[in-house]
């Protein structure tokens, strides 16, 4: 099967974002881009009552998203290999289905299900707690380009997925890579008997997240890497290197900068309040076209 990247799109703004991200990835990584629209009928008709003619109007309305999608990416990257899907079904089950043989997901904030009136749809949630692999929340507004890619890093082997993708998205796009490892003392620390030394904790810290990130910058030798270790609490430290990030790539699982259970409480965080496309990863899938690793 052709490797691709999925994204979805219902015609919205936050869409539209979505799908000029997913088409600019597509072809840094050489894959095709599989836009995908769900014609979910729930909405419109209550079960048993359906509406004459509903899923005719539907399927046309579909149709039509799609055409422009694959218009807009076209436009946009002439150079894509694009295709297009209308599936039926609910949103979050069609998305995560469509991830299973994706690269990556991509989805805008808002739309394909979620609350107008909410700062993050309820999909893009669902797909990021439950999708394995890269899920890629891109909000509107965010099209600056800063020349970094931020990773969030922690003492846990459940980062090292979020770290692959990082490494290989900063090596496409030939930027930046800034590792943001946020520790807080431990409260044992405080304790009359720990005697501990501020400064030997700092020491540790900072040799915890570069055990981390050693094998990954000898994969990548080419990616500058910043290493920020920072005494802070991870989202506000996430966060405002988000504001300087083309991408935000996060863990789903894991301790400190990685959330808990499916979607952490700083990987939710993380998406509601980023200032720039955030990467959900829960493991890695190899495109076998990105970048390889050093020899030996």
């Amino acid at each position: 099967m052709t490797e691709s990247i999925a994204v979805g799109t219902d015609g919205s703004a936050a869409a539209t974002a979505a799908l000029a991200w997913a088409v600019d990835d597509a072809v840094r990584r050489g894959v095709s881009l599989r836009i995908v629209h769900v014609m979910d009928r729930w909405p419109h008709d209550l079960v048993g009552f359906p509406e004459p003619g509903r899923p005719g109007r539907l399927a046309c309305f579909g149709e039509q998203v799609l055409t422009e999608a694959a218009k807009a990416a076209m436009e946009r990257r002439p150079d894509a290999r694009v295709t297009t899907e209308l599936i039926e079904g609910t949103p979050s089950d069609v998305l995560c289905g469509q991830a299973e043989t994706a690269v990556e997901l991509v989805v805008g904030d808002r739309g394909l299900g979620g609350f107008a009136g909410s700062p993050l749809g309820s999909v893009p949630v669902r797909m990021a707690g439950h999708v394995s692999g890269a899920v890629v929340v891109v909000r509107q507004g965010c099209a600056e380009a800063h020349g970094e890619v931020v990773v969030g890093v922690d003492g846990s082997a459940e980062c090292e997925p979020a770290l692959g993708f990082a490494f290989e998205q900063a090596a496409l796009r030939g930027c930046g890579l800034r590792a943001v490892y946020a520790w807080q003392t431990p409260l044992q620390a405080f304790s009359p008997e720990a005697g501990g030394d501020s400064e030997e904790i700092r020491c540790a810290q900072r040799r915890v997240a570069e055990e981390r990130l050693a094998g990954w910058r000898e994969r990548f030798p080419a990616v500058e890497v910043v290493s920020e270790v920072t005494r802070a609490r991870p989202v506000p430290a996430l966060l405002a290197a988000s504001a300087r990030a083309d991408l935000l790539v996060v863990g789903s699982r894991g301790l400190g900068a990685v959330g808990s259970v499916l979607l952490g409480s700083v990987s939710r965080e993380v998406l509601h309040h980023a200032r720039c496309p955030v990467a959900v990863v829960r493991s890695t899938r190899s495109t076998g076209r990105g970048p390889r690793a050093s020899p030996g």
